[in-house]
């Protein structure tokens, strides 16, 4: 091909070098406009606890670290319209950020739950967000929700658990 084909081939790509898929909904990523929903944590922490009572687990308190690296990722969700563990970072980098390179830890999202107790069923029949309600080692969790009323779902859930 001749530079001058090579150019203009280059040129009639330009237009297309921004494409990219959109979030599911079909929205731009990131310009959801959102809201932090606040949260009884203390009544969440109690009715996870007696869950894992009932399992033969230790309780759970509430960590307002946790609760800072929860509404971080449910506000990350709901601005990009999309339900993703990777979304602003992945687990990994987002709780060693958090302090939490070194503990156990796991995170359970969700979207479209209207209350706790929604969500909290939602969680207990998911195999995977079960087990991680029930690692044995979680001793602090944080919780939120952040609503994003233009999207397909309108609410984002974020549950992060980490050992002592």
């Amino acid at each position: 091909m001749t530079p001058t084909r090579l150019l203009a081939l280059a040129l009639a790509l330009l237009p297309l070098a921004g494409c990219g898929s959109l979030p599911f909904n079909d929205e731009p990523a990131a310009q959801n406009p959102t809201h932090t929903t606040i949260l009884d944590e203390v009544a969440a922490a109690a009715a996870i606890s007696a869950y894992r009572v009932q399992h033969g687990l230790s309780p759970v308190v509430v960590d307002s670290g946790l609760v800072k690296a929860a509404a971080f990722q449910a506000g990350n969700n709901a601005r990009h319209g999309q339900l993703s563990h990777d979304v602003g970072g992945t687990f990994t980098s987002r709780m060693s950020a958090a302090g939490l390179a070194r503990s156990y830890a796991a995170e359970n999202l969700s979207a479209g739950s209207e209350t706790f107790d929604q969500v909290f069923a939602r969680w207990k029949n998911s195999p995977e967000h079960n087990k991680n309600m029930l690692i044995p080692q979680i001793r602090r969790i944080g919780i939120a929700r952040v609503d994003a009323p233009g999207t397909r779902y309108k609410r984002f859930w974020a549950l992060v658990m980490a050992g002592a």
